[in-house]
């Protein structure tokens, strides 16, 4: 993560800041841009040594009044229903996923927000999408109400570009690992769980079959992309819709042959449930060429860099590195 401290202060909101991208983005725009610069606000708040405050995405009235009151440079709207949860909850993962973008857009660009970011998914491919090396432009048909929410906001987000100039940024972020807080209904959540037994001496079942690759990426690359997007100078930024971001593919059984290298007694069962459709209709690997032309995107950290610092993380007693 860069250690550089932005030279000109900005205002920033951050709606959804308490899910799993924004508890570890938080802290970081505080580090570099001050408490006194960040706004965290979420449905649910908790006192934390920088501003936090109750807000609705859904309430478009209550987010205009944010706009107008502390006059932001920039947005983050990480608010969403992922797509686990997006299939059992659909209307409701359309009504946050799309008509809480909508509002942020609008009140945005009716108070001159300089700088928005909002992430998508790799669940904007489907079935007929290439699963090799998927490339940035090419055949995107999800089957997800999650995966066509964000595949909208894309739209949606490139439109507000084209038509009012607005300076909207975003990642199609792979599967996240993080230690730092619980998943949250996503589809690779399943790597975060394995981790999570194996440092507990646990074995584990896993709801996606042993040979299913996915694009995956570490929490502390994540943010480093984020903020790197960020950073960069808008004529640099050639995507408007949302960049393919990568890191390392794995499958379950590959993440549990990197979890044995320090536990050798971990061992993994396999019961494919509504999930493993899902994850059947991603990519294997993403073709992020165009984020490292663009912006320089070059990630930390490799699949064994990160179980190695995971397991640490959770407590795990490891063999110490020859």
């Amino acid at each position: 993560m860069s250690d550089t401290i932005a030279p000109t202060p900005r205002r920033i909101l951050v709606i959804g800041s308490f899910g799993q991208l924004g508890s570890e983005l938080v802290p970081e725009l505080v580090r570099r841009y001050g408490a006194g610069n960040v706004l965290a606000t979420d449905l649910k708040v908790r006192p934390l040594e920088y501003a936090t405050e109750q807000l609705d995405v859904m309430d478009k009235n209550r987010v205009m009044q944010f706009m107008r009151s502390y006059k932001f440079d920039v947005v983050y709207h990480l608010a969403a229903v992922l797509s686990a949860t997006g299939e059992k909850l659909p209307a409701m993962a359309w009504d946050v996923n799309i008509q809480g973008l909508f509002h942020v857009l609008d009140t945005a660009r009716a108070n001159q927000v300089k700088q928005i970011f909002w992430p998508s998914s790799m669940a904007v491919f489907g079935p007929h999408t290439p699963q090799e090396d998927t490339p940035q432009y090419c055949m995107m048909d999800p089957i997800t109400v999650y995966g066509i929410t964000k595949l909208t906001g894309e739209l949606l987000a490139q439109y507000y570009h084209l038509r009012w100039g607005m300076d909207i940024r975003s990642l199609r972020y792979p599967g996240l690992i993080s230690y730092k807080t619980p998943p949250t209904g996503g589809t690779t959540d399943y790597a975060v769980y394995m981790l999570q037994a194996a440092a507990k001496g646990q074995n584990y079942t896993s709801y996606i079959d042993a040979h299913t690759a996915l694009p995956m990426m570490y929490m502390p690359d994540a943010i480093k992309a984020t903020l790197n997007l960020m950073d960069a100078p808008a004529e640099r930024i050639g995507i408007r819709t949302s960049y393919n971001l990568g890191a390392f593919s794995l499958t379950p059984a590959q993440l549990a042959e990197s979890i044995r290298k320090h536990l050798p007694d971990f061992q993994v069962s396999y019961q494919p449930d509504f999930r493993q459709e899902i994850a059947e209709s991603w990519p294997n690997s993403l073709d992020d060429s165009a984020a490292r032309q663009d912006w320089g995107w070059q990630p930390d950290y490799d699949l064994d860099a990160m179980v190695r610092h995971m397991l640490v993380q959770y407590g795990a007693k490891l063999p110490a590195v020859v």
